[in-house]
C-alpha cells in the first residue's frame, strides 16, 4: 500500500492540475499552454514523491509495467478521482460555469474514441520512458516531456475529442456538469474506454521496446 504522503500528493496534484483544466475555457486558444503548464508544474512538485500520475489511465500503464502493485494502483485511482471531482467542483464555484466535456461538432464517436486512445497511448509511452525507467533515472526534463506532450495533444486533439486522456477529467467534467447544469452522461465512456485502451496499448509497446524486466520491478 502506498504511504499517506503519497496519496496526499496524488490527491494535490491532481486537484491542481484539473482545477485549471476546469478553468481553462476561460483561457481561449491558450487554454492547451496553460494545462501543460500546469501538469509540468505538478509533476515536478510530487515526482519524487508518488510518481506523480495525477491520471487513472497513467497507473494502469505503470501497473500493467509492472511498476506499481494492485493495491497500490487502487489507492492511487481513489486518490485520483477524488482530486479530480473537488477540482470541478471548486472551478465551478469560482467561475459559475461547468460545461463538461463533449466531441467537437459533427465528431462520431469513434473519431473521439481513437484521439482519446492514440495520445493516451503517446502519454504512457512518454512517462514510461521518461520517467518510470532506470535507464533514465535522475534525468531533470520528465517533468517537461510529459507537460509539452500533453500541451500538445491538447492542441490538436481538443476540437474532436476535448482532450481528456485521463478518466478523473472525464469523470469529474461529467459529475460537475451533471450537478451544476444539467449535463447527462451519455459520453462518459469515451473518457474511461479511450484512456484505458490507449494506457494499455502504450504499456505493449513500452514492453516491447525494453524486452525485459528493469532490476527493482515486480514480477509475479
Amino acid at each position: 500500500m502506498p504511504r499517506a504522503p503519497q496519496l496526499v500528493t496524488e490527491l494535490v496534484g491532481t486537484f491542481v492540475f484539473l482545477f485549471v483544466i476546469s478553468l481553462s475555457g476561460l483561457s481561449g486558444s491558450f487554454a492547451p499552454v496553460a494545462i501543460g503548464m500546469a501538469l509540468l508544474a505538478m509533476v515536478y512538485m510530487g515526482g519524487h514523491i508518488s510518481g506523480a500520475h495525477y491520471n487513472p489511465a497513467v497507473t494502469l500503464g505503470l501497473f500493467l509495467r509492472r511498476k506499481i502493485a494492485w493495491l497500490h494502483a487502487l489507492a492511487y485511482w481513489g486518490a485520483q478521482l477524488a482530486g479530480g471531482v473537488l477540482a470541478f467542483v471548486a472551478g465551478y464555484l469560482v467561475s459559475g460555469q461547468a460545461p463538461g466535456i463533449h466531441p467537437g461538432p459533427k465528431v462520431q464517436a469513434l473519431q473521439a474514441l481513437g484521439v482519446e486512445i492514440i495520445f493516451t497511448a503517446g502519454l504512457l509511452l512518454v512517462v514510461l520512458n521518461v520517467a518510470a525507467t532506470k535507464r533514465t533515472h535522475g534525468n531533470s526534463f520528465y517533468g517537461m516531456a510529459v507537460g509539452f506532450f500533453i500541451a500538445a495533444a491538447i492542441f490538436v486533439g481538443g476540437p474532436i475529442s476535448g482532450a481528456a486522456y485521463n478518466p478523473a477529467v472525464g469523470f469529474g467534467a461529467t459529475l460537475g456538469a451533471a450537478i451544476f447544469a444539467g449535463g447527462g452522461w451519455s459520453d462518459l465512456w469515451l473518457y474511461v474506454a479511450g484512456p484505458v485502451i490507449g494506457a494499455a496499448i502504450g504499456a505493449g509497446i513500452n514492453y516491447l521496446q525494453l524486452d525485459r524486466p528493469e532490476p527493482g520491478d515486480i514480477t509475479p
